[in-house]
This record gives structure tokens, C-alpha cells and sequence, in this order.
């Protein structure tokens, strides 16, 4: 008997309906029809609540191997969670070129370093064009770590997308306007960035 037809049998056997069921195992009735119409199978967790609550092993619902690969599946999405969480995240730091004294700032003869607040060495269009990126870039870590906290998937690929290509832009920017240490900062970013990125893409191939 396989997973779907045990899961029926033993609803049924508690006089339950789907949505009953749903709410002791604290999931919605939709994942329940899911998995009784073999389109999907539980999550680990949802496993151990099934178990519990019909007073039976987890052997008894699933073969070993079919555990396996359920247990593999939710290891590589988690994977791919912690990826783009740390990708929002990388993109926060950016918040860094903002506030770290990494520009130089002429002042009667001296150089200081200044953060870009008070960074008045560069032309205004250039300063407009800095802020931009990099606030297009922190709000992007923002929408994607709020996307990954809230196990939103779609649309995670094109922000992705667009948070390189924002990177990309700003390594060209900061390296044609000469700004060496910001440069430095962003490429850093990048890179890690890239890390990251081929790690999900391994996960997900």
C-alpha cells in the first residue's frame, strides 16, 4: 500500500475529514489532498506530526528508501533557503559603502577619508548614480530575504538576476570613476556573490 492510500485509510479510520486533519497536523487542507492523491509528499516534520498523531512508526507510512529521498529533497531545498538568504544578506552589506570612510575627501591640502555622506570629490551626477545602485541593491537584499523568510519561491530567479547585473553595474561604476577602495568593497561582494550562486545552482541541478 503506498503512502497516499495509508494516509486515507487511517483519516478515515478517525472518522476525519481532510480538513480535520489539517488542523491537527498544523498544515493547510491543501497539503493534505496533496498528499492524498499522491501529487506531493510531507516534509520531514509533517512526517514525525503523522506519526504521533496516529500512533504509528514512520517505517510504517514510508519504505526507507522513499524517506531517503524525501530527507535528501528537503536538505537540498533548505540548501538552497540558507543560498538565498545569504545572498539578500550580502546584498545589505552594501549598506557599508555608505557609511565606511572609504572616499577621499581633499580638505586644505589634506586627504581625509570620508563615507558618502560627506564625500564632495566627485561630480554631483556621480554621487546621484552611486546612491541609486547601491540603494537599488540594499533594497533588493531586503525583498529577497523577506521573500526567503516567508518561503516564497517564485520570482526569487529574477531577483536574483537583477541583484548581479546591479552588482556588475556597480564594479564598472566605481572602477571607470576611479573610486578604488569602494570598488575593492563592491567586487568583494561580488565575488562572494558569485560563490553563492554557483552553490544554489549545483543544489538545484
Amino acid at each position: 500500500m503506498e503512502f497516499h492510500e495509508k494516509l486515507q485509510e487511517l483519516r478515515k479510520s478517525r472518522g476525519l475529514t481532510q480538513e480535520e486533519l489539517a488542523e491537527a497536523l498544523y498544515v493547510s487542507r491543501t497539503a493534505v489532498s496533496k498528499w492524498e492523491s499522491a501529487r506531493g509528499y510531507p516534509s520531514i516534520d509533517s512526517l514525525k506530526e503523522i506519526s504521533r498523531y496516529f500512533s504509528v512508526t514512520i517505517d510504517d507510512l514510508l519504505s526507507g528508501e522513499k524517506l531517503l529521498s524525501i530527507a535528501e529533497k528537503e536538505n537540498q531545498s533548505n540548501i538552497r533557503s540558507m543560498c538565498n538568504l545569504l545572498l539578500g544578506i550580502v546584498d545589505l552589506c552594501v549598506f557599508l559603502l555608505l557609511v565606511l570612510p572609504i572616499y577621499p575627501n581633499t580638505i586644505d591640502g589634506y586627504i581625509y577619508s570620508v563615507n558618502l555622506f560627506a564625500y564632495a570629490e566627485t561630480t554631483s551626477r556621480n554621487l546621484i548614480v552611486y546612491w541609486m545602485v547601491f540603494l537599488a541593491l540594499i533594497v533588493t537584499g531586503v525583498v529577497k530575504v523577506i521573500l526567503t523568510q516567508l518561503k516564497i519561491e517564485k520570482k526569487q530567479n529574477l531577483i536574483t538576476f537583477f541583484s548581479m547585473g546591479l552588482s556588475i553595474l556597480a564594479v564598472v561604476l566605481l572602477a571607470l570613476t576611479r573610486e578604488a577602495y569602494a570598488a575593492t568593497v563592491i567586487f568583494l561582494l561580488f565575488v562572494i556573490k558569485v560563490i553563492l550562486l554557483l552553490k544554489y545552482i549545483k543544489i538545484s541541478g
